[in-house]
């Protein structure tokens, strides 16, 4: 980088700017809000059926694998199809699956694979419709606002996750379980509202039969032939594979804070709380061209984070690494995926926002499935360090062996900014 560095905060002319990508923030960030108390919801009710850290962690295996399976299908749909379309059906199945979740709790389920089959579903359907609304900023924002909007998206999921879950926490003491998910399927519908209102975005540049004719070639091929590309997602999938805390938060609660439920809560707002901070000052990073670079360093400071987060006995202490954690993980998700969708043409860019969505929301997934593992071998701490060095470890063999990523720059027509 040359010259001084600038702080800049949170850039919102793309709320300005772009009515269309303002309805679509709002519709977004209000069904991160309900996903946020449905997810804690989830959590409780497992650990409460089960009791054990593996229960919890099976939680990311039925989200992972639907992740997996249904994510590279959602890529091949948002290249061949109306992406509007593809999004508005798939939120409208995601809609029924909450509705079923709140039906279950009110019935006083006691069965872990029926609510993991609902919760699954509701993965599902979110996975097929995941990369075509991940296509939306870039359609819908000038080149040099979409790392911007990303900003912006990361900022109000944060806001979801600090909020989400002390939220949840009122909601289920007071109304317990159905109203939880009961908010989600309301928030859900809110979605899918604002999504109706987008404008049609068909795939440029390929017809609809041309996109089945490639189905096959693309995504994984071209993300493999683009060094920045595969760099970029390998650096994430070894960050959240390895390093990733979430079903080891009740354990930890239980042996080292006495299993208060506010701890636990605390757990989840800390992380929120570093990524909010990080997104308000996003502007700092957003114009930065080497976004590379900045990645890599993130993601290295997120699995620093957590091995700390193992190692420390304060509850202050705890918490502040999990900010560290927190803010880190915003910035190597904002600089990713704006460089993923600067770097892919459209008619690609379903199938690769499909193979980012894979590495980007499976990879926790199964990353909380292997740390619950872990832990149940060994112990909390320590599954928490060893997944945090290790991917630090694995994070710096992706970038001596990817000279590309760490020189990669943003084009100066999108980046727009100092910092080189």
């Amino acid at each position: 980088m040359s010259g001084r560095v600038r702080i800049r905060l949170l850039d919102t002319r793309p709320l300005h700017g772009s009515p269309a990508f303002r309805d679509l923030w709002i519709g977004t960030s209000v069904s991160q809000l309900g996903g946020q108390i449905a997810n804690v919801a989830v959590l409780a009710q497992v650990w409460e059926l089960t009791g054990s850290p593996v229960g919890t962690g099976v939680i990311g295996l039925a989200t992972g694998l639907p992740m997996v399976l249904f994510g590279l299908l959602g890529g091949t749909l948002a290249d061949i199809a109306d992406r509007r379309t593809v999004v508005w059906a798939t939120t409208a199945g995601q809609l029924l699956a909450a509705a079923g979740l709140c039906v279950q709790a009110l019935v006083d389920n006691r069965s872990v694979p029926l609510l993991l089959a609902l919760v699954a579903i509701r993965t599902s359907c979110g996975a097929l419709g995941a990369p075509a609304r991940r296509t939306f900023p870039v359609r819908l924002l000038p080149g040099d606002q979409v790392a911007a909007g990303l900003a912006l998206t990361s900022v109000s999921f944060q806001t979801a996750m600090l909020t989400g879950p002390a939220l949840a926490g009122v909601i289920i003491a007071r109304w317990e379980l159905p109203a939880a998910y009961a908010t989600q399927a309301v928030a859900t519908a809110v979605a899918m509202l604002a999504v109706i209102r987008l404008p049609a975005m068909r795939p440029e540049g390929a017809d609809a039969a041309g996109g089945r004719r490639r189905a096959e070639r693309g995504g994984w091929r071209v993300v493999l032939r683009r060094p920045t590309l595969w760099g970029s997602m390998a650096t994430d999938l070894s960050a959240t594979l390895l390093a990733m805390p979430i079903a080891l938060f009740p354990l930890v609660n239980e042996i080292r804070f006495g299993g208060d439920p506010r701890t636990l809560g605390l757990f989840l707002s800390a992380v929120a709380v570093g990524g909010i901070t990080a997104g308000l000052l996003s502007g700092t990073v957003t114009r930065w061209r080497r976004s590379g670079l900045v990645q890599i360093s993130a993601a290295g400071v997120w699995g620093l984070g957590l091995a700390g987060f193992g190692l420390a006995g304060p509850l202050w202490l705890a918490l502040g690494c999990l900010a560290v954690a927190g803010a880190a993980d915003t910035v190597s998700v904002v600089t990713r995926s704006a460089l993923v969708q600067l770097e892919t043409p459209d008619a690609y860019r379903g199938r690769v926002s499909s193979v980012e969505h894979v590495i980007g929301v499976a990879g926790p997934e199964l990353g909380n499935f292997r740390g619950g593992l872990l832990a149940s071998a060994t112990s909390a701490p320590v599954s928490l360090v060893v997944g945090g060095l290790s991917a630090v470890l694995a994070i710096a063999a992706v970038s001596a062996a990817n000279a590309p990523l760490r020189a990669y720059r943003t084009p100066p027509a999108a980046g727009g900014g100092v910092g080189e």
